[in-house]
């Protein structure tokens, strides 16, 4: 049985004469479900305090990009219709704003909900209209206290608005008498978000907008305060490099920067306001910002949620503990002789990254070992694998690392890492200028009697330890010679600034994805009921894909979608869809692995790799993906799929119409938590000369393995690079 979630989803996504379903509002879907995680009450409280933070951030990071996305297209193009749902640009802005508002009215709910909750655990976020004279007393001295980092702005009415920052709050205010008003703006981005204190056992909350709105008067003591309101502008983040930019110099660095710079100025999408104006005020400050009232958003939470990590409370309060288990059975020194003799699978956040570091510090130290090439896409901020690469290039190893600088969002993360990796003595080429490389592709290549032989590792995520503990992603490393050779093809490609051939064994994308997925749908579509296709994607958007899907869905081949985010397929349609169905899973952690499984049983051909079904990713990325060959690993992403299939409590079952139920009787079902009392307890073992296990090898990668104490050195002399010392 199933059962519609109460306040979902519009009734239906596209027209009802539509198999296809518009990207935007698919995606809107998505991070409904999202928000629908912090109205679960089977999720811990501070857990669902969390949800309210990821639905917001993912919604600001989607008007930043999309909405600018549709903002030009109205103006450049405004009579081109979306292919897929017919709607015209300004159509399409129109409805997100709508489902935008929608939402907007529960995610307030839910916060009021949560708030009182917090309160029953003595957690207080302070409400200044109704706050007590004690907490008024001690507010007022925390004021106090950042009063002097405050410097406000006042302009008269006829005067210029003083630039409002992208993402940061702005306390803002109506001075004077009569018509003779001026405007006071107090900039929030030197002030910490929030502060707090404790008075009998209760921590008390106190969100800095708030507390500076409240105490206006005591900062602005010779003026009037008519009205006031906090303010956050999102501005447009859809800035590319133009051709003439984009080509590939040796300033490339510079260029992004300027970039980014530029991205931080451009035109408003977006206007959040907390506090209520008056019509009149609200009109002349819209008029200042020169923005639109059908971009204005009124909201009650507060813009930033960064305080949940400052709230202790019981355990119950949180999720139970998983830690990655670090744990693989071998040590350093021992993975080359494991994958030498059969491919080995890790699977994350159930398992620890730090086995892949060890590989980096193994090879680092191996005389045998020439070089390692790696494409990095996103690193964390002090990441390990960027300090083993380093000891390697330090250890006299020729190392090449692809950063690709236009990574949204990572752009200067990346830049800082490109400069410090050629610091370290690595080689640091970029991508191509008109295709993101977004592969996760690492190659080690050796040499032994004059014989080349190659290690390559092909993931689904980025070579990031800190999402490696947040995503759900998979890390395939194998000495197949076949995949060795494609993934040297490839850097020797990029090295010349040109796209990577498509690979013999391995795919490699834009020539070698598409026209694979293809052929082996088709493949399926020509077994009719005994085919079998199971895909585990991001997103789904590309019309080939989707109408060969139609056309295996027509000739009765079964097809298990499972899509966290965009789905632009409707499934169930009857004479076309009828055989497809789509699952969508969101829980604790964000499912991000890419799987793909033609046929069944031992004929099965499974791959997993680093690109969904979006158009991006099909045509304009480099990606690249591996065959799943051997009885183990494919024992595991079979394990992974089943999982999913199964899910009842943290997955969703989209319906015809576009909406999404979840069905009943899911209590003990969830895939994630399935997966990792399944990956958690794997260990692998080295088999000796004799064939047999070898029992010596310690018993993981603790703190004194050789990951971790060449991680410090290796780490202590990038901090002496960056003048971090």
């Amino acid at each position: 049985m199933a059962s519609k979630d109460k306040k979902t989803e519009p009734e239906r996504l596209s027209a009802p004469e539509s198999i296809y379903i518009n990207r935007e509002l698919s995606w809107l879907a998505f991070n409904h479900r999202v928000l629908l995680e912090a109205a679960d009450p089977a999720v811990p409280l501070l857990e669902r305090l969390k949800f309210l933070m990821i639905y917001q951030s993912n919604l600001e990071e989607f008007y930043r990009v999309r909405i600018g996305i549709l903002l030009h297209r109205a103006m450049l193009t405004p009579d081109k219709a979306d292919p897929l749902s017919g709607l015209l640009p300004e159509a399409m802005i129109q409805e997100v704003l709508k489902v935008t508002r929608e939402q907007q009215t529960l995610l307030d709910s839910l916060w009021k909900s949560v708030r009182e909750e917090l309160r029953a655990y003595k957690v207080d976020v302070l409400d200044f209209k109704k706050i007590s004279k004690v907490d008024e007393l001690m507010s007022k001295k925390l004021f106090g206290d950042i009063k002097g980092l405050l410097f406000p702005k006042i302009i008269g009415m006829d005067q210029p608005l003083p630039f409002l920052w992208d993402g940061e709050p702005n306390v803002v205010a109506f001075l004077g008498r009569g018509t003779e008003q001026q405007l006071a703006i107090i900039p929030m981005h030197r002030i910490p978000p929030y502060l707090s204190f404790e008075i009998d056992g209760c921590q008390k909350i106190v969100l800095t907008t708030q507390l500076v709105r409240h105490f206006l008067p005591l900062l602005l003591k010779k003026e009037n305060i008519l009205q006031s309101a906090v303010v956050v502008v999102t501005r447009n983040a859809d800035v590319f490099l133009s051709g003439a930019e984009d080509s590939g110099d040796d300033d490339l660095r510079h260029k992004v920067s300027s970039m980014l710079s530029k991205r931080r100025r451009e035109m408003p999408v977006r206007v959040r306001i907390q506090g209520k104006l008056s019509q009149e005020g609200r009109a002349a400050l819209l008029k200042k910002m020169k923005v639109q009232e059908r971009f204005v958003f009124n909201q009650n939470i507060p813009f930033d949620l960064s305080f949940r990590s400052a709230i202790s409370g019981p355990a119950s309060l949180r999720y139970e503990e998983r830690r990655p288990a670090r744990d693989l059975g071998l040590k350093k020194g021992e993975y080359f002789r494991y994958i030498e003799k059969q491919d080995l699978l890790m699977s994350f956040p159930f398992q620890s990254m730090m086995p892949f570091v060890d590989l980096i510090y193994e090879a680092a130290d191996d005389p045998e070992v020439l070089g390692i090439k790696i494409t990095l896409y996103r690193v964390s901020s002090s990441s390990k694998i960027a300090a083993a690469l380093a000891y390697a290039a330090d250890r006299g190893k020729d190392v090449l690392c692809l950063c690709e600088l236009r990574a949204r969002f990572d752009e200067q993360n990346n830049i800082d890492y490109s400069e410090l990796l050629e610091d370290a003595g690595c080689r640091v080429i970029y991508g191509l200028p008109n295709h993101k490389v977004h592969s996760k592709l690492c190659v080690i290549t050796r040499q032994h009697d004059g014989n080349i032989s190659h290690i390559t590792q092909v993931g689904t995520g980025n070579y990031n330890e800190i999402t490696g503990e947040q995503y759900t992603d998979l890390s395939l490393i194998t000495a197949n010679e076949a995949a060795g050779r494609d993934a040297e093809d490839a850097f020797a490609a990029l090295l010349e600034g040109q796209l990577p051939p498509k690979g013999d064994y391995l795919w490699i994308a834009p020539w070698g994805f598409k026209s694979r997925v293809l052929e082996e749908l088709e493949r399926e579509r020509q077994k009719g009921s005994a085919g079998r296709v199971a895909m585990k994607v991001n997103a789904l958007n590309n019309i080939e894909v989707m109408e060969k899907l139609i056309e295996c869905s027509q000739a009765g081949v079964k097809i298990e979608l499972f899509i966290r985010g965009i789905c632009c397929l409707r499934p169930g349609v009857p004479g076309k869809t009828d055989n497809i169905t789509v699952r969508s899973v969101v829980g604790r952690w964000l499912e991000h692995s890419r799987i793909y499984s033609f046929g069944e049983g031992d004929e099965a051909r499974i791959f997993i790799g680093s690109g969904d079904l979006l158009n991006r990713n099909l045509e304009r990325r480099v990606e690249a993906f591996i065959p799943v060959v051997t009885p183990d690993t494919r024992a595991q992403i079979n394990q992974v799929l089943s999982a999913l299939r199964e899910d009842r409590e943290k997955s969703r079952l989209m319906l015809s119409d576009g909406s999404y139920i979840r069905e009943k009787g899911g209590e003990g079902t969830s895939s994630q938590e399935a997966l990792y009392r399944y990956f958690s307890v794997r260990k692998v073992h080295l088999e000796d000369e004799s064939g047999r296990e070898n029992k010596e090898a310690p018993a993981g990668n603790g703190p004194e393995s050789g990951a971790e104490s060449g991680w410090k050195s290796a780490w202590q002399k990038l901090r002496s690079l960056l003048g971090m010392e």
